[in-house]
This record gives C-alpha cells, sequence and structure tokens, in this order.
C-alpha cells in the first residue's frame, strides 16, 4: 500500500512539473516529510530524483537550442564547489547531531518553500517590467547588468549551490525568476531551458553527497522516478487545456502552507 502511495505521490509530482514547471525539490521533499521519512533522506532522494526527472527536460531544450550554455557554466562554477563543500565541511559533521541538524534542514527547507511561492506570486509581475527593454534603457538597470552581469551569474549560481543542496529548493522557479532579472531580452524558454540545464547537474553533485552519507533511500527513488514518468507526460499535454492561473493559485498556496508548517515544525 505504502508503495502504491509512493508511485502515486511521484505521479502528483510529475504531473505538476509538466503542467508549471514546478515541484521536483518544492513538492516532493515535503510530501516526503509527510511520510515520516527523515528530513535528510527526504532531501537526498529528492536532488537524485530531480537530477533524473529535468535530465530529459535539459535535453529537449538543448535540441532545440533554447540552453545558453556559457550561462549554465558560469552558474554551475558556483554551484558545484559550494555544493561539495556543503556535503563535505557541513553535512558530513553535522551527522554527528542528527537531531539538531534535522531541525535546521526542515527550518530552511520551510523558507525556500515560502521564498518560492513569493517568487512564484511576483514573477509575472517581474516578467511584465522587465520585458519592456525601453522602460529598461532609461535606468541605470540595463547599463549596470551588461558591466557586470557575469560576476552576477556567478554570485546566484552561489546562493542556488547553498539553497539546492540544503533543501532540493531552488533550482527551479527561484532560480528562473533571478534569471529573468539577469536576462530580461530573453525568451522565457531560454531562461527556462538554461534554468533546467544548470539544475541538472547540481542535483546530481549535491545528490552524491547525501549518497556518500548513506542518506538516499533508492527503493524509494525508484518508486517516485516510476511514478513521475507518466505524471510528467501527462502534464505536459494537459498544460494547454487546463486552467493554468487556477493550478498555480493551488500550488502557491500549497507551498505557503508547507513553508510556514516547516519553517515552524521540529523533525527528527
Amino acid at each position: 500500500m505504502e508503495l502504491l502511495m509512493l508511485i502515486s505521490s511521484g505521479a502528483l509530482v510529475g504531473f505538476a512539473i509538466g503542467l508549471t514547471g514546478v515541484g521536483g525539490g518544492s513538492l516532493m521533499t515535503p510530501i516526503l516529510l509527510l511520510f515520516n521519512y527523515p528530513v535528510a533522506i527526504a532531501i537526498g532522494t529528492d536532488l537524485l530524483y530531480a537530477s533524473i526527472t529535468k535530465a530529459s527536460g535539459m535535453v529537449f531544450h538543448h535540441r532545440r537550442g533554447h540552453v545558453d550554455w556559457k550561462t549554465t557554466g558560469l552558474l554551475a562554477a558556483g554551484s558545484i564547489p559550494v555544493s561539495i563543500i556543503i556535503n563535505v565541511f557541513i553535512i558530513d559533521e553535522s551527522l554527528n547531531d542528527n537531531a539538531s541538524f534535522s531541525t535546521f534542514l526542515g527550518s530552511f527547507l520551510g523558507v525556500m518553500l515560502i521564498l518560492t511561492a513569493l517568487v512564484m506570486i511576483f514573477n509575472r509581475l517581474i516578467q511584465r517590467r522587465l520585458s519592456n527593454e525601453e522602460s529598461i534603457k532609461d535606468k541605470n538597470y540595463y547599463r549596470f547588468l551588461r558591466k557586470h552581469r557575469s560576476v552576477l551569474v556567478l554570485i546566484l549560481g552561489i546562493v542556488l549551490g547553498i539553497c539546492v543542496t540544503l533543501s532540493s529548493v531552488g533550482a527551479g522557479a527561484f532560480g528562473a525568476a533571478i534569471l529573468f532579472m539577469l536576462f530580461p531580452s530573453w525568451p522565457t524558454k531560454h531562461v527556462v531551458g538554461t534554468d533546467i540545464a544548470h539544475a541538472v547537474p547540481l542535483t546530481f553533485v549535491a545528490g552524491l553527497g547525501y549518497v556518500s552519507n548513506g542518506l538516499v533511500d533508492y527503493s524509494l527513488l525508484l518508486a517516485l522516478v516510476i511514478g513521475s514518468l507518466p505524471g510528467i507526460y501527462l502534464g505536459t499535454r494537459l498544460g494547454s487545456v487546463l486552467p493554468e492561473k487556477l493550478l498555480r493559485t493551488v500550488l502557491i498556496i500549497a507551498l505557503l502552507c508547507l513553508g510556514l508548517y516547516f519553517s515552524f515544525s521540529r523533525l527528527h
């Protein structure tokens, strides 16, 4: 029965990913915690789950020329080393105080869920304002971007490395929203493609750190992947039929509620 529930959860999250592009970390890890999996195992397993499910998306966007590999490389140059450092010097050492570490990870996850929900709320407004290139050129913002964009992308990579490694959340809606602010003239498909291309190696490397500490449940991972593949396919196909605005609103409310719950609960 539990196996069926886990496969169904994978299908549900996969459906959300296919429909809205959000859900890999922001929904799967909270669901696993509600199934009473230890927080570190939930995060570690979800990181590998995300790397597997996003890999097909990376190939899809690469074949259609939607990935800016220079930007992906800059993001990875910041995120991958930080992820390795966190795994070696924080996660490995913190396992000696497992209860306190679990509480910290749970609270950090809650904060990231709330942040992701807020990003989803204001993302459309930001896109509309920044897509008006004339309004950007009238300000110093556009000139500032041209001068410091590479450094800002590297810093974004570092921030994403921290967030994703400690919570499995951040490589989706949060990362894409910041990328759009750094590249306001990019089409949405290029922002999404580049974001996914960076998320695959980051979640994989971060997940390997949890593997080395014995914090990945492989039978759980298999069940989630089995469920998610048809879910993603169905969500992608129904994306143009179902009311996206309503679905995003439901997702935002769910993320806010889960974020508040995990921010103030003590996970063990």
